[in-house]
């Protein structure tokens, strides 16, 4: 049987609605789809700006720290370089009484050198301590007593002019003899912390004038009492903060 044409209008409009039901229905759908991802990435944005957030107050904690550590190094370093300036000029007054020639005091990378000549100490080839040496030393002594917190380092130094004789074989064993005996001289006679002092011998290799001229050479014969500060408190603040 064919349709009326009002029935076949009917029809047709019905499909067309249905039509477009389902079109709405995609477009509903699209959109709540937008609406999640929009809603994901919203959520993302706050996350990430938490995240930032927590990422600057850790940053701030930890400049807080590093300045406190800064602060904290400084004033150990400040420390230690008033503890060698009052020993340097503790030890200029004791020694005044001494020639430029004979001995001379100045300081290197935070240790203070005294620098004492071969003739204020020993004679030539000789690792016996002279009378006038042993005064310097004693007086040397009496302040570094008073100073508990530096390390002391003993060089013996010579020219470069070779020795041989019955005592030492070269200029190396002759230097660390002398530097021994200064040792001596410090712990056994005035009471120096001998855990606190060591002897060594650098020969010829560490001249500090040349060796072309006689008083380039007698420069270069010398004994340096190195002192430098005791590390250990910088060492366990650098500790602390690891």
């Amino acid at each position: 049987m064919g349709l009326s044409y009002t029935t076949y209008v009917l029809y047709k409009k019905n499909i067309a609605s249905t039509a477009v039901i389902e079109m709405l229905q995609n477009d509903l759908s699209k959109s709540n789809t937008k609406i999640y991802f929009g809603s994901e990435q919203l959520n993302d944005l706050k996350n990430e700006k938490a995240s930032l957030k927590n990422t600057r107050t850790e940053s701030n904690m930890t400049i807080a720290d590093q300045a406190k550590r800064l602060k904290d190094l400084q004033a150990v370093i400040q420390s230690q370089r008033d503890v060698m300036s009052n020993l340097k000029n503790s030890i200029a007054d004791a020694l005044i009484n001494y020639e430029t020639d004979e001995l001379s005091i100045y300081t290197i990378d935070g240790s203070v050198y005294v620098s004492l000549a071969e003739k204020l100490l020993f004679k030539s080839g000789s690792d016996v301590v002279d009378s006038k040496g042993i005064e310097a030393l004693k007086s040397l002594a009496a302040v570094l007593n008073k100073t508990n917190d530096i390390q002391v380092m003993i060089e013996g130094h010579t020219d470069n002019v070779p020795i041989k004789t019955a005592g030492f074989k070269d200029n190396w064993e002759l230097s660390t003899a002398r530097s021994a005996s200064i040792v001596r001289i410090l712990t056994n006679e005035y009471g120096f912390d001998p855990g606190r002092i060591t002897a060594s011998g650098r020969g010829s290799f560490f001249p500090i004038n040349t060796n072309e001229t006689a008083e380039g050479r007698a420069g270069n014969r010398r004994t340096e009492i190195i002192l430098s500060p005791n590390l250990n408190e910088l060492m366990n603040l650098l500790d602390y903060y690891e």
